[in-house]
């Protein structure tokens, strides 16, 4: 039996069956961030590594490839499955308070994962506030909210806005986790990584679609996810997913001492056990919330659902 989530509204196109969403979802992000991934490396922005020679380089990185995934991936769904933006979580009231929200709880849950990695002997603090010795710095990290914001922005509407949502219409609710989850844990895979990243990817994405499925929208979800990568890039001078930004911590500069398994190796403490751990209890909590606010949930999201159907028409 076919469900949806968000809106109840109608897709008057084609549909991928939930099998195939998410291989059409990987050859759509494929296709799309390539050629940018390509030209960043020939100019100099990238390395082989997939390293960025500055700030301002993996400021690039977050905005070029990640259009043109957001472009190929709503082009799809306007022209192909012709669907509205409501019925890919983009809904609802208080768009703007749901956001500022799901950041502040974002940026709770990193200080939380890392204060833990602390606690138990991962981490070694250093300078606090180092940052802020650094006006250029300070710049830079500004600039980089900006584009964290919109490359989870992009991410949620990918995957939790419109692969979470075609293959539950396709399917159910199950399927769509399924497909959103695996299809993020493949296009965030490379090769020789620890299984524990594999899991962490996995364990992310089955998070971020518990949530949207509870709010009813994408809107706090894409906050989270802003601020979740945000403070871990430049909260604490550590890798994120890999990466090195080059710049001073803005709270508290940290070296990791502990094993890879607790402070995430070179991957960060996003792939640390205790991350993972968080994650995972947080994603039962909203795979389990009460029906009552769940209920209450869906009436907000429903009302916000038929305003939108009404815009449409």
């Amino acid at each position: 039996m076919t469900q949806t989530i968000f809106s109840p509204e109608p897709h008057r196109g084609w549909l991928p069956w939930a099998w195939l969403s998410p291989v059409v979802c990987i050859l759509l992000v494929a296709f799309s961030s390539v050629p940018f991934d390509f030209g960043l490396e020939w100019i100099g922005v990238m390395d082989a590594k997939r390293q960025p020679a500055s700030a301002s380089a993996f400021c690039l990185d977050l905005l070029l490839p990640f259009a043109g995934m957001g472009a190929a991936v709503w082009a799809w769904s306007h022209f192909v499955e012709r669907r509205s933006l409501a019925t890919l979580g983009l809904v609802g009231a208080g768009r703007l308070r749901k956001y500022v929200a799901g950041m502040g709880i974002g940026l709770g849950m990193v200080a939380l994962a890392v204060m833990s990695i602390w606690l138990v002997g991962g981490y070694v603090v250093g300078d606090v506030l180092p940052a802020f010795s650094s006006p250029a710095s300070l710049f830079w990290i500004a600039v980089l909210l900006a584009c964290f914001a919109f490359q989870a922005g992009v991410e949620e509407f990918i995957f939790r806005g419109w692969l979470l949502s075609t293959a539950t219409r396709r399917w159910n609710l199950a399927a769509g986790f399924i497909a959103s989850s695996t299809a993020f844990t493949f296009l965030h895979f490379s090769p020789h990584q620890p299984v524990r990243e594999i899991v962490m990817a996995f364990t992310f994405g089955m998070f971020a679609c518990a949530w949207a499925w509870r709010a009813g929208s994408i809107w706090g979800v894409m906050g989270w996810h802003a601020g979740w990568n945000w403070i871990t890039g430049v909260g604490f001078a550590v890798p994120i997913t890999g990466f090195d930004l080059h710049l001073p911590a803005l709270l508290v500069q940290l070296t990791p001492t502990g094993p890879d398994v607790l402070t995430g190796g070179p991957a960060g403490p996003e792939s640390s056990a205790l991350t993972i751990g968080l994650l995972a209890a947080a994603t039962l909590l909203l795979l389990a919330w009460p029906k009552g606010f769940a209920a209450a949930a869906q009436g907000t999201s429903a009302k916000g659902d038929n305003r939108a159907t009404q815009k449409s028409t």
